[in-house]
This record gives structure tokens, C-alpha cells and sequence, in this order.
């Protein structure tokens, strides 16, 4: 590494460094991105007089993953692209190294603030509309991956959005959805407790009645037993 030329050595240490920068990236780790992109910036420095235009080109790439991951973790892709339009213009003007490492940090800045803007706005809408998707296709075998693609997001970030928004994650709140439409079956209809499961998505009535008792504390025959007799109890006489 140290005998060849100076944008290959740049290039080859942000190569080393860019696995690490997706990561806080997507996590939405600021502080870490900016620790790693400053690290980058001090090693293109050290080149010295020897750097060329390649380097810009090499820090519009760098942006340009950048700007992908942070779609990844849900920002918006309309906001980024046209971000990026309005980077590469300013990028055309850089001559020093001064205003470059500015616009590099900038970029950053702008990139974290549409991503915050953005999952706070889009958080309430995706899980709800994770709640009616699952409710919709209970009968089918669900995974986190088909719920991810459906509402637009990485799977990592829509468990990440879960557990923030419900304290729960994909299996606990699938789990949930499921009793909670079983609960609804067995007081409205007069199903054998076989056909609910099934119709809920569970493997099978003996599965159903553990999560049940798991997450209601009593089985199903008895939550449709008890809550019948409370509803009949409080009924007035004729």
C-alpha cells in the first residue's frame, strides 16, 4: 500500500473504511458516521500536493453510497436524488481543500437530517400499515422480509422501527395480531377452535392454544366460555 500511488491508497482506505461507514449509516449512528468520515478526510490530506480531480470523483461515490444507505434506512428517495443533484453542483465549484472537506461534512449533515425528518414522519404510517397487512394475510406463513418488502423498508429497519414504536419485535407483534383475531372468531362466531387457528395463521389448534394462554393467560375454549357468561350475565332479564 505504501508504494503505490496516492489516489489507490485513498481509495484502497476508503474501501477498508466503507463497510463500517454503511453500517452507522443505516443504524443512524451520526456521531460514529462523522468520526469515520473525518478519519477519511485526514488520510486524503496526508497525500499532500499530489491529489487530483480523481479525488472528487472518489468523494462523490463516497456520497453517493452514502445517500443509498440512508434510503435503506428511510429516508426519502425523491428528497436524496435530488439532493444529490444540488451536491454535485457545489462539487463542480470546490477548488481548495478547505471548502472540500466543509461540503463532504455538510453532505453528511444534510443526508442524517433527511433521514430523522423523514422516519419521523413515516414511522406511525408504516406501522400501521404493518398492523393492516398482517391482519390481512394472517393465513399465510408471514415473514419479516415479505412485511419489509410490502411497506418499503429494510427488514433490519422495520424491526428497529417496531421495537421502538410497539417495544415489540416482528415475531412478538405477529404473535399478537394473531391472538387478537382469534379472541374476535371465538366470541362472533361459533367456529370449532381447529377452523380459528387455521383461519389465524396458526400451525395448528394445540400451537394456538399455547400463544393464547401465553399472551391472555387462559385458553381459548375458556375465553370464549368466560366472556360469553359475563356478556349473558349482564344482560337485563325480559
Amino acid at each position: 500500500m505504501a508504494d503505490a500511488p496516492p489516489f489507490d491508497r485513498i481509495r484502497e482506505f476508503y474501501l477498508y473504511q466503507e463497510p463500517s461507514l454503511l453500517t452507522a449509516i443505516r443504524s443512524g449512528d451520526r456521531r460514529e458516521a462523522v468520526r469515520l468520515v473525518n478519519h477519511l478526510l485526514v488520510h486524503i490530506y496526508s497525500v499532500g500536493e499530489e491529489r487530483n480531480e480523481l479525488l472528487k470523483g472518489l468523494l462523490l461515490e463516497l456520497v453517493v453510497m452514502i445517500s443509498r444507505a440512508a434510503v435503506e434506512a428511510g429516508a426519502s428517495q425523491t428528497e436524496i436524488l435530488g439532493m444529490r443533484f444540488a451536491h454535485l453542483a457545489e462539487l463542480a465549484e470546490i477548488e481548495d481543500d478547505e471548502a472540500l472537506s466543509g461540503w463532504l461534512r455538510r453532505t453528511l449533515e444534510r443526508i442524517f437530517v433527511a433521514m430523522e425528518r423523514q422516519q419521523r414522519c413515516d414511522v406511525p404510517v408504516l406501522v400501521t400499515a404493518s398492523l393492516d397487512y398482517l391482519r390481512r394475510h394472517l393465513d399465510r406463513d408471514l415473514s419479516r422480509d415479505d412485511l419489509a418488502r410490502h411497506v418499503g423498508v429494510s427488514a433490519g429497519h422495520l424491526s428497529q422501527l417496531l421495537k421502538e414504536r410497539t417495544g415489540r419485535s416482528f415475531v412478538e407483534m405477529l404473535r399478537e395480531v394473531r391472538v387478537q383475531a382469534a379472541a374476535e372468531l371465538l366470541l362472533e362466531t361459533d367456529q370449532p377452535l381447529a377452523e380459528v387457528a387455521a383461519a389465524c395463521g396458526f400451525c395448528d389448534q394445540s400451537y394456538m392454544t399455547h400463544v393464547f394462554r401465553d399472551l391472555r393467560g387462559m385458553t381459548p375454549k375458556q375465553y370464549r366460555d368466560r366472556t360469553r357468561a359475563g356478556a349473558a350475565a349482564k344482560q337485563p332479564p325480559d
